[in-house]
Formats: C-alpha cells, sequence, structure tokens
C-alpha cells in the first residue's frame, strides 16, 4: 500500500487530542467520585479545535477561553500538575485551588482565563489584541467562543471594534450546534459567516473534527493577522460528546445524533490517518500508554497535595478599600 505524505507535527497533535482526551475521562471519574468540587464542563469530541489552534500560536500570543476550556489550556501547554490541582480544589494549583474548572488562568503561559459567562472571554480577548497592538508585541489574541455566545451583544460589539481597529484577533468559535440544552438554530437567526461578514472580518469554515484542517486554517489566519490585516473568524464545525454538564442525561438530543457524533471522534480519524501514512499502531498504543501514565502519575500528586486554608483562599480575593479622603489630608 502506498504511504500517504505525513504532516510534520501529525504526531504531536495526534499526542495533544489524546492528552486532552485522558485528562477529561479522568475528569469524569474524580468528579462522580466528589474529588472534583463545583461543576464541570467536558470538551470531549472537540479535541481537534484545541490542538488544531493551538498548534499555530507561540509564546508571543494571548488566549482566552470558555466554560469548557481544558482541552484549550491543556493545548496551549499548562502543567499537569497546576492543572490537576487547580481543578481538584488544591494549595498546589495554578490559580491556588481558587478558580477550578472554569477559571483556570495562567498570565505567564498568555492564558487569559476560562470563564462561567457565555461569550465573557470575547471582550477579554479583545483589551488584549489592543495590548498587543499598542505595546507592539507581535503577538496574537485568541478567543475561543461556542456558537450559544453568537447571539451574544458583547460577540456583535467586539467584532466593530476589531474592524475598526485592525486588531490582531483571531475569534474561534466551536461550533457543535447546541447552545447549553436548546439547539443552535432556535436561537439565533443569522450565521456566523454573515455576522463576520457584516463588520468586514473574513470569516473560513472548517471541520473541527479534523485536526490537520484546523491546524492548516488557524496557522494561515495567525500568519494574515502578524502581516497586519486585523481579525479574522474561524468556525469549527465539531461535536460535543457529553453533556452541557458532567451529569447531564441528554435527553433533549437523539440517540442518532450523539452517535454521529462518536462516529466524527477526531482521535480516530487522525489515528487513521497515521496508520495510513505508515505509523504502527503499536506506537500509537505507546503514546497513548505514555500520556495515560502521565494523566494518573499528575492525578496522584494533585490527591497528596492539601487544600488551601482560610487566608490563602481569601488572598488576592478583594482590593483593600481606599482610606476616607479626610484621613489622606
Amino acid at each position: 500500500m502506498k504511504k500517504v505524505k505525513e504532516r510534520p507535527n501529525a504526531l504531536p497533535l495526534y499526542r495533544t487530542m489524546l492528552l486532552i482526551r485522558n485528562v477529561e475521562e479522568s475528569l469524569i471519574k474524580l468528579f462522580s467520585d466528589s474529588e472534583v468540587p463545583g461543576f464541570i464542563h467536558l470538551s470531549l469530541g472537540q479535541e481537534g479545535v484545541a490542538a488544531g489552534v493551538m498548534s499555530a500560536l507561540d509564546s508571543r500570543d494571548s488566549m482566552a477561553t470558555t466554560h469548557r476550556g481544558h482541552g484549550h489550556v491543556l493545548a496551549r501547554g499548562l502543567d499537569l500538575d497546576l492543572f490537576f490541582k487547580e481543578i481538584m480544589g488544591k494549595a498546589g494549583g495554578i490559580c491556588g485551588g481558587r478558580g477550578g474548572s472554569m477559571h483556570v488562568a495562567d498570565m505567564q503561559m498568555g492564558i487569559l482565563g476560562a470563564n462561567g459567562i457565555v461569550g465573557a472571554g470575547i471582550p477579554i480577548a479583545l483589551g488584549s489584541a489592543l495590548a498587543h497592538q499598542v505595546r507592539g508585541t507581535g503577538g496574537t489574541a485568541v478567543v475561543f467562543f461556542g456558537d450559544g455566545a453568537m447571539a451574544e451583544g458583547v460577540l456583535h460589539e467586539t467584532l466593530n471594534i476589531a474592524s475598526l481597529w485592525k486588531l490582531p484577533l483571531l475569534l474561534v468559535c466551536e461550533n457543535n450546534g447546541w447552545s447549553e440544552f436548546s439547539p443552535t438554530a432556535l436561537q439565533f437567526a443569522a450565521k456566523l459567516k454573515d455576522l463576520a461578514s457584516a463588520f468586514g472580518i473574513p470569516h473560513t469554515l472548517v471541520e473541527g473534527n479534523d485536526v490537520a484542517a484546523v491546524d492548516d486554517a488557524a496557522t494561515a489566519l495567525v500568519a494574515a493577522i502578524r502581516s497586519g490585516t486585523g481579525a479574522q473568524v474561524l468556525e469549527c464545525v465539531t461535536h460535543r460528546v457529553r453533556g452541557h454538564y458532567e451529569g447531564d442525561p441528554q435527553k433533549y438530543r437523539s440517540a442518532t445524533e450523539l452517535a454521529t457524533g462518536i462516529e466524527a471522534d477526531p482521535i480516530r480519524r487522525a489515528r487513521g490517518a497515521l496508520v495510513e501514512a505508515g505509523h504502527s499502531p503499536s506506537v500509537l498504543d505507546g503514546i497513548e500508554h505514555e500520556v495515560l501514565a502521565l494523566v494518573e502519575a499528575a492525578v496522584g500528586r494533585a490527591r497528596a497535595d492539601v487544600q488551601p486554608d482560610f487566608e490563602a483562599a481569601i488572598a488576592d480575593v478583594y482590593t483593600p478599600a481606599a482610606a476616607p479622603i479626610e484621613s489622606r489630608a
């Protein structure tokens, strides 16, 4: 059989998707066993978008994500120990265990934070794009949002300012067809392509379950942004395998649609391409075993960590009140 030419970063992309998948599958059990406080929202089935877009970035860039952002921060390279400790509310977490699943941030890596409010990361990334432009960093700000955010006014306002000021901003829509529990088609009348066009911003549509296609599109768009063209919109059509939140029984989805999502698995698709390119299944299994061992070890270290004490938990949460004017005289 003639081998298919392989892209140079095919194995790293595959490994990144496996890391996201194994981490989130471990979170299912940890959450079920009450080892994770609060809610978690998983991105199983959407790994191709996170891996493909993050592959196009470098250390100059910044990124804001959503409540479904585990994959984005892991693909960006967030330390696995810091990640698990944060999600499990431990003192050694990247935010001291105070943020949890929906507020993971690492400013040193340009991770501006996950966000529990639909669309709320969009203006944060807009501000970061303005900072890149004013400071001349050469960086690009990237924001992930779901199709449920397309009806949010803040997206429309951001498209307006980004276009007017030609800001270095890449807006990435993970379109899985669902706005929490409702089909997006029932709550947003327009198409993202038309919305972007109304503000003069180029729109690119890509198959989000094809990590190579996402990587190619994101690389081209980031290169265009760095050349000074201004903002770009990348819409990735993908599937959300789990419910809106972990524990959601998904009674609002048909068995056919759920099966379609599983069949479109981006990891299975990438593995097929690697085998077709000549990689031995045993080698690919070895990568999966190596990733699984890393995840299990990180979970063990997170379990062994302590919870933050009260003083540490409230540190930096509140800004000290300003002294009364008369006392400053």
